[in-house]
């Protein structure tokens, strides 16, 4: 982590305008056909005259918008583009529901820009955000402009469902005393999932962790317990995104070469879903944003500046 805040300080940020916009929501559980909820969202801008749709993010599993702070900040002064990034549900600042797919999320995304009156957006995501953000293009190509795929495929994932449900059941079985301070609490929460994965995982899972300013109770910002639910149905991606059309915008996928979510070999069959799409490799695992913040802010605002 100390890494991933040195590459961060390292971002020319000061030209970039943050608005802050925090949403009064209610955590209400929704039917098994979900309505879309409204999504929390940082949005940023720079001095350049936007002229172009705007740039909306999505975040990875446990993540949050503030992921996106950092990059958000130095994108701006690079781009004529107003940037948008986004909790999506169940995490962060964001309503939670008891339903967690890529459509759900793709709903979400949908009335987020109608809200907002845009037309049509340059989409980019990580990891679980990518794979919404490439269902959403296939789902409603008129309302994408341009797709950001960031170290993820449509085909597979690496990591076994089987290792995520210990890491979920370490999350909805810890038990805090609201009388511990949260540096005990992270003490204990960590050594906890430390027996499920492995260091860096846990350092990233752990910004979800949260203690109540006047009962002291503990909670996750992420809700745990639906996310462990919709484990077992990720495996379904393909055969959902299969039902729609490829893609044809422009596409670019940012990977990481000692990432294990995105595999060379499946690159021709990706292809066929995004025939108009590029890939970038770059020396990194999978938080590819983080750990090599300039080379990717590169890539990024040529793809974005592109007129095609």
């Amino acid at each position: 982590m100390q890494r991933l805040t040195k590459s961060l300080r390292s971002l020319p940020f000061p030209a970039g305008k943050i608005l802050r916009t925090q949403l009064v929501v209610r955590r209400e559980y929704s039917s098994e056909i979900p309505d879309p909820v409204e999504l929390s969202f940082d949005s940023y801008t720079g001095e350049n005259p936007e002229t172009s749709p705007p740039l909306l993010t999505y975040h990875g599993l446990f993540g949050s918008k503030q992921n996106w702070r950092g990059i958000s900040r130095a994108l701006v002064r690079k781009v004529s583009r107003k940037v948008y990034a986004i909790d999506v549900r169940n995490h962060g600042e964001s309503p939670h529901s008891s339903v967690h797919n890529s459509k759900a999320m793709s709903e979400d995304l949908r009335l987020f820009m109608e809200q907002r009156s845009h037309p049509n957006a340059a989409c980019m995501g990580h990891s679980m955000g990518g794979r919404s953000m490439m269902y959403f293009a296939r789902k409603y190509p008129e309302l994408v402009e341009r797709l950001i795929v960031v170290d993820i495929s449509p085909i597979s994932v690496p990591r076994s469902t089987g290792e995520m449900t210990e890491i979920f059941d370490a999350m909805v079985s810890l038990d805090l005393s609201p009388s511990m301070s949260m540096s005990e609490g992270r003490k204990i929460a960590r050594e906890k999932l430390l027996k499920a994965t492995e260091d860096e995982t846990v350092d990233f899972i752990m910004l979800n962790l949260r203690k109540n300013p006047d009962t002291g109770a503990f909670s996750w910002a992420c809700n745990a317990h639906v996310l462990r639910e919709f484990l077992t149905r990720f495996d379904k991606y393909q055969s959902n995104l299969e039902e729609l059309p490829p893609y044809t915008g422009p596409t670019t996928f940012i990977c990481g070469t000692r990432s294990p979510y995105m595999r060379r070999e499946q690159w021709p069959q990706i292809q066929k879903m995004f025939p108009n799409s590029e890939i970038h490799w770059l020396d990194a695992g999978h938080l590819v944003h983080f750990e090599k913040p300039q080379e990717f802010l590169t890539i990024v605002s040529e793809f974005l500046n592109r007129t095609e």
